[in-house]
């Protein structure tokens, strides 16, 4: 019950963060400047919530993993942000859903992670329901498709934040469910700032009063991440990622909703196909 719980929690913080992270941008605000607030936020809040961390258990091992981690959960955040910015949220959602596969292959390889044939076509069943989704695009569901910014974004998002989690298993598996997210706020702080460094944008918010929307986006964002690394704990990476595709409908009921985005009739059937597919999963 616990972990189906952490699974709820996580698919609601997550498409919330995503329309406050989509508001945020489109009010003029760099994706990068919103991905460090988040993070440093998260870290500020760790140093009173969570001070304690067993330093003790953190081995080599443990902090490469955590640097890995760190590195591809900033790089990909940001350019999950980036792609909100530009793209649709009823779109860019489903899109989410090839992150089963990927995480299923880099579990294979890395974790040592052996799916069954169920989870296979659970998930070949997520990715099939998305191409309703596209087909409601411009370009439909081809290859026309990858010319856009929004998903090429998207689609690098989604690659650089699968790796992120099997590192994220890797971590927990090591040390604790605790200790994982405070190593994740940390390194996801540092690098993150050094992303804006690069890009070369000054550190602040753009329009009037944002402190509330931050507020909430480092709370969804947070909530998100640790549910996250507890349903990490009681299950495997490929599974778990494919389960949280359920936000797929919350994300075309809220671009429809808050965004007024188009044909959400087409799109709700995609989304429901990859719900089927996530059934099973936890069915079997």
């Amino acid at each position: 019950m616990l972990t189906i719980t952490a699974i709820i929690i996580r698919i609601i913080s997550n498409s919330f963060s995503n329309v406050l992270q989509k508001e945020l941008t489109t009010k003029g605000n760099s994706p990068f400047i919103v991905n460090f607030f988040t993070y440093l936020g998260l870290s500020i809040l760790c140093v009173f919530l969570i001070p304690e961390i067993h330093t003790f258990i953190l081995g080599f091992n443990t902090l490469k993993y955590a640097i890995i981690a760190g590195l591809l959960g900033a790089l990909g955040n940001s350019f999950l942000i980036k792609a909100l910015e530009k793209g649709e949220l009823s779109i860019l959602g489903p899109i989410n859903s090839y992150k089963a596969v990927i995480a299923m292959i880099a579990g294979i390889f890395l974790a040592g992670e052996i799916p069954s044939f169920a989870g296979i076509f659970a998930t070949a069943l997520i990715i099939f329901g998305s191409y309703f989704i596209f087909d409601s695009t411009e370009e439909g569901f081809s290859i026309k498709l990858l010319k856009r910014k929004d998903i090429q974004y998207r689609l690098l998002a989604l690659i650089l934040t699968a790796s992120e989690a099997v590192f994220i298993k890797k971590i927990i598996l090591q040390t604790d469910i605790k200790t994982a997210f405070i190593l994740w706020c940390i390194f996801g702080t540092i690098f993150s700032f050094l992303l804006v460094l690069f890009q070369k944008t000054k550190f602040k918010i753009s329009y009037k009063k944002p402190i509330i929307e931050i507020a909430c986006l480092i709370t969804t964002t947070g909530l998100m991440q640790y549910t996250t690394n507890y349903v990490f704990k009681n299950m495997n990476v490929s599974y778990a990622l494919a389960l949280f595709q359920l936000s797929t409908i919350l994300s075309v009921i809220m671009g429809w909703k808050i965004f007024k985005e188009i044909d959400l009739k087409k799109k709700l059937l995609g989304a429901i196909i990859m719900t089927v597919g996530a059934a099973i999963l936890i069915l079997l």
